[in-house]
C-alpha cells in the first residue's frame, strides 16, 4: 500500500511542477517574480530527488 501511495505522490508532485512551470511560462513572468522563483525551485527539487533516487538504487544494488 505504501508503494502505491508513494507512486501517487510522485505523480502528483510531477504534475504540480508541470503546472507551476506552465503558469510561469504562460504568464511571461519576470525572473524575479515569486511564481518564477517557485518554478525554478521546483526544478532544483526534482533534480535533487532524481539524484537521491539514483543513489538509493545504486546502494540497494550493491547490498543485494
Amino acid at each position: 500500500m505504501a508503494d502505491k501511495l508513494n507512486a501517487l505522490l510522485e505523480r502528483l508532485k510531477a504534475h504540480q511542477r508541470t503546472l507551476i512551470l506552465a503558469m510561469a511560462e504562460y504568464d511571461g513572468l519576470p525572473a524575479g517574480s515569486a511564481l518564477r522563483q517557485v518554478a525554478e525551485l521546483e526544478n532544483v527539487i526534482a533534480a535533487v530527488e532524481a539524484v537521491a533516487a539514483e543513489d538509493a538504487d545504486r546502494v540497494q544494488r550493491a547490498e543485494g
